[in-house]
């Protein structure tokens, strides 16, 4: 049997603001774009790489009006679950995430467990670290 991760689901305040950073700045490709219900969901992937998708979508985005105001609610303080992100060139995502504007938490170090790593907060306050596996 075998299992894997089809989708990872980030809360944002704005999917266009949302696009510009992680399609522009971090070179994401936009598989779906979907609108239902006055809301839309977007997935984005690694171009040429099937399988695992992100998916943005805004906090009442299928959700109760209740469900949606607690989400809001989270993604404003900054707590929302972290996205970690892996890369083949650190140094490189991390100065386009830096020229996108976005709010830089730790530059690229090396992690005393083995990756080097740098994080950041998207546009909406996520926090998103990105890693590049050591060279070995």
């Amino acid at each position: 049997m075998t299992i894997a991760l089809q989708y990872c689901h980030v809360t944002v305040n704005d999917v266009d603001e949302a696009l510009a950073f992680y399609r522009d700045a971090l070179a994401f490709e936009v598989r779906n774009d979907v609108a239902s219900g006055g809301f839309r969901w977007v997935t984005l992937g690694t171009p040429g790489q099937a399988g695992t998708e992100i998916v943005l979508s805004e906090p009442h985005a299928g959700r109760s009006q209740a469900d949606g105001d607690a989400i809001q609610e989270l993604l404003t303080k900054g707590v929302m679950p972290m996205i970690v992100l892996r890369a083949d060139d650190l140094d490189k995502t991390f100065e386009n995430a830096r020229a996108s504007g976005a709010e830089i938490l730790q530059e690229p170090i090396e992690q005393p467990w083995g990756p080097r790593d740098c994080a950041l907060r998207d546009p909406s306050g996520n926090l998103v670290r990105i890693q590049q596996e050591p060279k070995a």
